[in-house]
């Protein structure tokens, strides 16, 4: 996710904080010095933060059921609303979704409970009369209440269609489950207006959110249904391992790729020079630097046959912005970008009736 810093990684999941968090924790800072100076400036930042270490074990709970399921989670991303851990890949089944989107609120009503069991054990600054424990039962029961509303993208929404998904087809569950979402987020918006104005900003996130998971789940519908060879990139520019840094440059300048496959002397493909690898080269300012020193070789390659859908399954799993495609002779035939699936659907909504070859 953009605009977000890698903090620490446990098990195997990198943890990250998006700067708009980092920016929340300042104005809360700010609104508890004026206040109450500084005792409560840090006791307001500490209970965030132990707020946020609540949300932090509600996104393992994903991660852990979805691993149950062989799903890894690469990273978990902290925002000022709350955290989202990215899946690997979505689930196959609406039972696992159902079980992978239950598990966060499931950890978070064991903290609620297990603060209210151990409740007014320590005092909190600002006010002596409320103990850290009270205020995360209330917090963590409020994150509970919000985290289950069937507004997607939110786990009551993706609840909501897996829910759906057990009787309609996913995109169709998704675009209902989405269509609610963005209605509650017109109604946070609209309340904002009247009282608090951070839900206007809660309403950002969830339409936003929303949206994007509507148009990932058409995107996915449709790539089950045509192979790699439907729409990939077949006018493309190649690399030679030996080439220069010049040479790239002047390819990236003279054509629309970002992305480039590098083959070796007997046309094989060997890595991929993708833009940022090409820019972080040119930085090194080291003449002797060639395009095979530069690029990418953990980059894994598909077949013409090769479903969409699997396709950037595979491209998620190694985080890859393209990647090549090869015919039965493994010949390099064809560029894969998430452009193309776009491409293909935009094609499909205008052309209902006929399907793309």
């Amino acid at each position: 996710m953009g605009w977000s810093i890698p903090i620490l990684r446990l098990v195997g999941i990198q943890l990250r904080i998006h700067i708009t968090f980092l920016l929340l924790i300042a104005w809360i800072a700010f609104a508890y010095y004026t206040q109450g100076g500084s005792s409560a400036a840090v006791g307001g930042v500490l209970f965030i933060l132990l707020l946020f270490a609540c949300v932090v074990l509600h996104e393992f709970g994903h991660a852990l059921a979805g691993k149950a399921f062989g799903i890894n989670t690469p990273d978990i991303t902290l925002l000022p609303i709350g955290g989202v851990a990215r899946l690997e890949r979505m689930p196959d089944e609406p039972v696992q979704e159902l079980v992978i989107a239950a598990a966060g609120p499931a950890v978070t009503a064991l903290i609620a409970l297990g603060a209210f069991i151990g409740g007014g054990s320590w005092d909190y600054p600002p006010t002596e009369k409320t103990s850290i424990p009270d205020l995360l039962f209330t917090m963590n029961v409020v994150l509970l209440l919000f985290n289950l509303l069937p507004a997607f993208p939110m786990d009551g929404g993706r609840v909501l269609r897996a829910l759906l998904a057990t009787r309609l087809s996913y995109a169709r569950a998704t675009q209902i489950a989405a269509t609610v979402g963005q209605g509650f987020a017109f109604v946070f918006g609209f309340w904002g207006l009247l009282s608090n104005p951070f839900l206007i900003f809660i309403a950002l996130f969830v339409y936003i959110g929303a949206s994007q998971e509507a148009a990932l789940a058409q995107m996915k519908d449709v790539s089950r249904r045509f192979p790699v060879s439907s729409a990939m990139v077949r006018e493309f520019r190649t690399l030679s391992e030996g080439a220069s840094l010049e040479e790239a440059v002047d390819a990236l300048l003279a054509t629309s790729q970002h992305d480039f496959p590098v083959v070796d002397e007997t046309g094989n493909v060997v890595g991929l020079l993708t833009r940022q690898n090409l820019i972080s080269a040119l930085r090194k300012n080291d003449p002797t630097l060639r395009v095979g020193g530069a690029m990418r070789r953990d980059i894994p390659t598909v077949t013409t046959g090769t479903r969409f859908e699997d396709a950037f399954r595979i491209m998620q799993e190694c985080n890859c912005p393209a990647v090549p495609v090869l015919d039965r002779m493994k010949r390099l035939v064809g560029l894969l970008t998430p452009e193309n699936v776009t491409e293909l659907m935009m094609v499909q909504s205008a052309m209902p009736q006929r399907r793309v070859l």
